[in-house]
Order: C-alpha cells, then sequence, then structure tokens
C-alpha cells in the first residue's frame, strides 16, 4: 500500500497471475482496515502488479479446505469501507479477480482487458458475490451471458454494458487515481435492472445446451436468486451454491482437464529450451485442411505462403481461406480492417521453391506415405537448413517421413484436427530423431495458436485415431450383437458427446476411414473379429452427408434412420451366425468406454502418451469428449482401475 496525495494505491503482486489465493486476502483484508484507519487516505486504486489485475482465485486451494478469510468477506469488506475503491483492470479480471473489481465503486480498464466469470468451465458459479452484483450493474440478460456462458469480453463490450466506467486512454494508474479523486465517499452501484425473464424456459434452454454439465444450469438458477431473493438470502445461496459444487465429481474432473493441460503445453523437459521463429511459414496443400491450417497461422499473424501443384487448386484454397476469414469478422473474431491485413499476408505459389524464406514449413498433401516422403525429400533443399518441417499426417510414419529429409533432426508431426482453425486439438507427433528446439517450436507455435498441444510419440494413428480407432471398432461389434446406429449414437449423447459415432462418420466421411482400411487390409490378423458393414455402404457410394446417404439418410439437412443399413447389418449378423440381442444405453457406454480406456492403457505401457492426463486431453478437444467427466481415463481412476 502506497499513498499519492490522499489516495491509497493497493497493489497486488502474486506471481504469475496474481491469483487471489490465501496470502492475497489476508494482505486485501489488512489494507481495508488500514485505509479506513487512516484519516490522510479519502480513496483507494486496486490494481495488479506486472501483466495482469487478478486472473481469479488460486485453484490449487479447491482441493483443500475453505480457509478464512474467504473472498466473499474480503470484497464485502471493501464494499462496506468509508473510502471508495476504484479497481483498475489491466490484463485479466476473470472470476474472483471480477468479483473483487465489483465489489470496488468504480472500474476503469486498459484497452486490452479482458474481463468475465469463467466459474462455470471448472464445474462452479461465482462464489464471492458475482451473481449478485453482476445484475445490479449491468442489464440482466448480459449477466445471463457471463455467467452462464463463461466466456469473457473485451473492455470495449464491458463499457457498453456498464462493467467498467471508463477506459484508459493514457496510463492505468494515474486515470485511476484521477477517477478515485472524483468518486464521493460510500459510492455505490446498487439499482437492480428491471428485466423480465421466463426463468423455467431459461434453464431448461441451458441444461439442453449443458448436455449434463451442472454447473450452467446452477449459474442461471443463482441469478434468479439473485432478482427474485433479498441480498442478504442471494449471498448465502450463492455461497451454498458455490460449496457444494467445488466438491462435485464435476468440478474434481473439470480442475483435472485444467492442470492437464497446462502442464502438457510446457513439458519439463523442454524448460528452458529456446523455440525456432515461425514469422512465416509455408503449407504445402490448399485442399480443406491445408486451407483450415493456413487460416489458423493467419489468425495468429504469421505471413503464409500456400503451394498447390495447380493453379486451380491454389485459387480454391485461397477463397476459403478467404471464407475462413469472413467467417471469423461475421462471428466477432476480427474487424474488417483486420481481415483485409491477414488477407495481405497471404501469397501463394505452383513452385515448391516459394518457400525458401519460410522458418517452417506444414505439409498436408493426400495421405500418401510415398507422396509424402518424396515432398520431404525435395523440400530439404529448397528451405533454409534451420527452418522446421512439419508433417500433418494423420496415422502414417513420421519416423520414416522424417528420414527422407536431409535433415531428420528438424522434423516433427503437426497433427491439426478438423476444421484446422477451429478445433483447438493439435497433436504434436516426436519422431526418434528430432531436435529438442523443434519440438519447443512445435509447442511454442501451438500457443500462438491458441490450441491445447499434447505430444505423442510414433505409432498408427497416435494418440487420438488409435482410440478413436478402438471404441469406433467397438460400436461394429455392438452393431452386429444387436444394437442400431441410432441406439449407439443415442447412448453416446445421453452421455455428453455432441454427436455419436455413426452421426460423427456421416459428417466427417465414410470414405476417409474407409481408404485407411485399405490401406491397412494386408496388414491385418485374419484371425481377428472384423465388420464389413461400413465398407460396404462406401462400396455403395454411401459416404455420408456429403452423398446423402451414409449410416444415416440425409432428407433437407436432417438425418433419419435408414431401413436399407439395418438391413445390411441384418445381413452381416445372418452370415457369420451371430444371435442378434438388444442392447441399453448403460451397456453400449461401458462398451465403449472400456474399449477407450483399455487402448488407454496400452498407449501408456507402449510409452505413446506421456501420462493419462493427455489421453483424456487429446479425447477431450480432439473428439468431444464430454469435458465434465474428465476424460476416459480420469474415469478410469475414480472408478478404481
Amino acid at each position: 500500500v502506497e499513498v499519492r496525495d490522499g489516495i491509497a494505491v493497493v497493489t497486488i503482486d502474486n506471481p504469475p497471475v496474481n491469483a487471489a489465493g490465501l496470502a492475497v486476502r489476508e494482505g486485501l483484508m489488512a489494507a481495508a482496515e488500514r485505509i479506513d484507519a487512516d484519516p490522510d487516505v479519502r480513496a483507494a486504486v486496486l490494481i495488479g502488479a506486472r501483466a495482469t489485475f487478478v486472473a481469479g482465485a488460486d485453484i490449487a486451494e479447491f482441493d483443500r479446505p475453505p480457509a478464512p478469510p474467504h473472498l466473499s468477506d474480503v470484497i464485502a469488506r471493501i464494499e462496506a469501507s468509508a473510502k471508495p475503491w476504484v479497481a483498475a483492470i489491466h490484463g485479466a479480471a476473470l472470476g474472483g479477480g471480477l468479483e473483487l473489481a465489483l465489489g470496488c465503486a468504480r472500474r476503469i480498464a486498459t484497452p486490452d482487458a479482458r474481463l468475465g466469470l469463467p466459474e462455470v468451465t471448472l464445474g462452479l458459479i461465482p462464489g464471492a458475490g458475482g451473481t449478485v452484483r453482476l445484475p445490479r450493474l449491468i442489464p440482466l440478460r448480459a449477466a445471463l451471458d457471463l455467467v452462464a456462458g463463461g466466456k469473457p469480453i473485451t473492455a470495449a463490450e464491458a463499457l457498453g454494458i456498464g462493467l467498467i466506467d471508463g477506459i484508459a486512454n493514457g496510463p492505468l494508474l494515474d486515470a485511476a487515481l484521477a477517477l478515485a479523486a472524483e468518486v464521493p465517499p460510500r459510492a455505490r452501484d446498487a439499482v437492480l435492472y428491471a428485466s423480465t425473464v421466463d426463468w423455467d424456459a431459461e434453464i431448461a434452454a441451458q441444461r439442453r445446451r449443458a448436455r449434463g454439465q451442472a454447473s450452467p444450469v446452477e449459474a442461471v438458477e443463482a441469478l434468479r436468486d439473485a432478482v427474485t431473493l433479498p441480498p442478504g438470502a442471494a449471498f448465502a445461496a450463492e455461497r451454498a451454491r458455490f460449496l457444494r459444487l467445488r466438491g462435485s465429481d464435476q468440478a474434481r474432473a473439470l480442475r483435472h482437464v485444467f492442470f492437464a493441460e497446462r502442464a502438457l503445453a510446457r513439458p519439463a523437459d523442454l524448460r528452458g529450451v529456446a523455440p525456432r521463429p515461425t514469422a512465416r511459414c509455408g503449407v504445402v496443400g490448399a485442399g480443406t485442411m491445408g486451407a483450415g491450417i493456413a487460416t489458423a497461422l493467419l489468425l495468429a499473424d504469421r505471413h503464409v505462403t500456400l503451394v498447390e501443384r495447380e493453379a486451380a487448386a491454389l485459387d480454391r484454397g485461397r477463397a476459403t481461406i478467404a471464407a475462413n476469414l469472413a467467417d471469423a469478422r461475421a462471428r466477432g473474431r476480427i474487424d474488417a480492417d483486420r481481415e483485409a491485413a491477414l488477407i495481405a499476408r497471404l501469397t501463394g505459389a505452383t513452385d515448391l521453391a516459394a518457400l525458401a524464406p519460410a522458418d517452417l514449413v506444414v505439409e498436408a498433401v493426400f495421405e500418401d506415405l510415398d507422396v509424402k516422403i518424396e515432398l520431404f525429400s525435395r523440400l530439404g533443399p529448397i528451405v533454409r537448413p534451420e527452418a522446421v518441417l512439419a508433417t500433418n499426417t494423420s496415422y502414417l510414419d513420421v519416423n520414416r517421413i522424417a528420414a527422407s529429409a536431409p535433415d531428420p533432426s528438424r522434423v516433427l508431426g503437426l497433427h491439426f484436427f478438423s476444421p484446422a482453425h477451429v478445433m483447438r486439438l493439435i497433436e504434436i507427433v516426436r519422431p526418434d530423431g528430432v531436435a529438442a528446439d523443434v519440438r519447443a517450436t512445435g509447442f511454442a507455435l501451438a500457443r500462438d495458436l491458441g490450441k491445447v498441444a499434447v505430444e505423442a510419440k510414433v505409432c498408427e494413428g497416435f494418440i487420438g485415431n488409435r482410440v478413436m480407432s478402438a471404441y469406433r471398432r467397438e460400436a461394429d461389434f455392438m452393431l452386429e450383437d444387436g444394437a442400431l446406429p441410432q441406439q449407439v449414437d443415442a447412448a453416446m449423447t445421453t452421455f455428453g458427446f455432441p454427436m455419436g459415432v455413426f452421426a460423427m462418420q456421416d459428417l466427417a466421411g465414410l470414405d476417409i476411414a474407409w481408404a485407411t482400411r485399405k490401406r491397412l487390409a494386408a496388414t491385418r490378423d485374419p484371425a481377428a473379429r472384423y465388420v464389413a458393414i461400413a465398407d460396404r455402404l462406401c462400396e455403395a457410394g454411401r459416404f455420408g452427408r456429403k452423398t446423402g446417404a451414409g449410416w444415416y439418410r440425409y432428407e433437407s439437412g436432417t438425418s433419419q434412420p435408414d431401413p436399407a443399413v439395418e438391413a445390411e447389418i441384418d445381413a452381416e449378423s445372418a452370415a457369420k451366425g451371430i444371435a442378434r440381442r438388444s442392447f441399453g444405453a448403460d451397456e453400449i457406454m461401458a462398451r465403449l468406454l472400456a474399449a477407450m480406456q483399455a487402448e488407454g492403457a496400452a498407449l501408456l505401457a507402449e510409452g505413446i502418451a506421456t501420462g493419462p492426463e493427455a489421453i483424456d486431453a487429446v479425447m477431450i478437444n480432439g473428439f468431444a469428449f464430454p469435458r465434465w467427466r474428465g476424460g476416459p481415463m480420469f474415469m478410469r481412476t475414480a472408478q478404481g482401475a
């Protein structure tokens, strides 16, 4: 605490993100007492040291009993102070950080600040008065979006809804001091915004969106309490909800995922290893995947050279990238000026020689080992000796691809998931001879792209596609045994997946997996059980949504069970002498989970995955396993296996 011209500047300095842990709470409580007792102080400014305000509570404390002073008590003490407090927000004011700012009389932020209440993403709701104070400061619809949606907003958006009182055009502390000098003593924002909400409809809609996760529904219910109960009762109800949720299985699972993703992003053996530059990137292949990768690189402010063999294919790729960026603008991710600037960073070529200046080249050509090997042997002499070469293969042997380059140590796998500019997962595939700084480059790039990075060693399908192949195979077995595609898919959506395995195949295209099965046919164990139903559908030209028929029939964009598929399934069962039986949803999910977990255990035993958390992160971010369940390996541990 430092006093400047009658205003106390209270600085929170708790690296790296100023989390509101016990020591910070104790310090703030003492500061409030000191400021109120000092007759020479007329107001206070609360600010964070270094790069941020307060990024939230200390999540590591959530697995321990709550220790006083609780954040709710600290905020109530600041709110009740005889001297008005002003929150000076830069970086992030998230969760408990924003609740702390809500307890101040006024709030001012830098233009690049982010504000939000993301507790629902950890299976919680705000627990320090956020749901009660927020609808007394901003419109109720905006409060619902912040609390139940969990997505942070910009300073400009916060100003527009009244969450902050101003944006600092110059130094933040100077602006906050000026605001503090103007605030009258005991200034409060306590008017409850009038708004009509059909709470039953709102809760029902949130329950549909949440697909089994409890916290978004509880967040809406807490806001209902905030506007229908007296403030004291609403505070008590919020705190009770928060403490109950904090100890729930869902919150434990979501904390597991939170810590897992952060640990996976920074492998311990790469600490202190500097990545190579990636300012200038090349992408070879302008199809859907290549265009998506190029879009992701552009959005991360890279200069991108897109290469295709034919001018027509190159033009289609550029058009796809332009459409992707236009969609990003329509969704509010970028504005028109930034869209134009990103387009200007893109160049195209039909000659690999255009990649000579690149720092990083990502190959996204046809999934054929010989094609990729030939490409890498050609790229080697063209690009600079220190440039990183990456393959986007989904299944193929990255060691063999790396061996085709003049220097295998600078080759790694960067397995993007489609659409590459949208999906959060990237598998960083580690060939045997890759250099440490090349691996570090992959992780640094993933962070810049906003991706969840998971490292895998080389095997067929790496982590994600190998686990997916296992549970898809189990789903096929159940079809032969008596289940129908719609029954399997319904069990998965009830469990929390956005869609089932057969609907997902139809969306991706059945021909993609068919090509892999044909490639592996010669090496398949003839004694192993093999279900050929999907092959029969492909032979009939049923490749999914794009052909109007796959596992389902598609009419006017909607899927319908198809008697022709059921007849094909019946014929397969009959040909093998299998007596079909009925399946319940619980048995279906138990078998699918067992297949995921068994394959995960094999990946761990073979050293392909660095730990069970790697498998969980891949399944959640690449295959939409319900995040609030923690992942298949987390569930396996919770089940005592």
